[in-house]
């Protein structure tokens, strides 16, 4: 459990930087969805409990404090369809902006620069 919480925060903060860091609007869509992954891994991660089960209702299962909380998980799981979903549109942004510019570097985007 605690090396997926370390993994989650290094993705995120992976991502953030390639965000950031890259002018490349590729790039940066990239970064967009290493820093989903890992906001997704650290949401699992955190709702995980030691030594119980999934949330499903079975012979197996006799009581409610033999599972581990469902709402993290379907949070996530909501949330891999929403990234999803903006990443698609990202990238359809991007190819948009290749077609006008015939670049994809945000230095060569200079029309709603302050």
């Amino acid at each position: 459990m605690l090396l997926t919480i370390i993994l989650g925060i290094i993705l995120i903060v992976l991502g953030l930087w390639g965000m950031l860091s890259q002018k490349n609007i590729i790039k940066i869509i990239i970064g967009f969805s290493i820093m989903d992954t890992g906001i997704h891994l650290l949401i699992l991660s955190i709702g995980y409990i030691k030594d119980r089960t999934a949330p499903i209702m079975n012979q197996a299962v006799q009581s409610a404090g033999q599972v581990i909380d469902p709402v993290p998980s379907a949070l996530v799981l909501t949330a891999i369809v929403i990234g999803l979903a903006i990443t698609a549109l990202m990238l359809t942004y991007a190819v948009k902006l290749y077609e006008i510019k015939g670049s994809l570097e945000i230095s060569d985007f200079k029309e709603l620069k302050w």
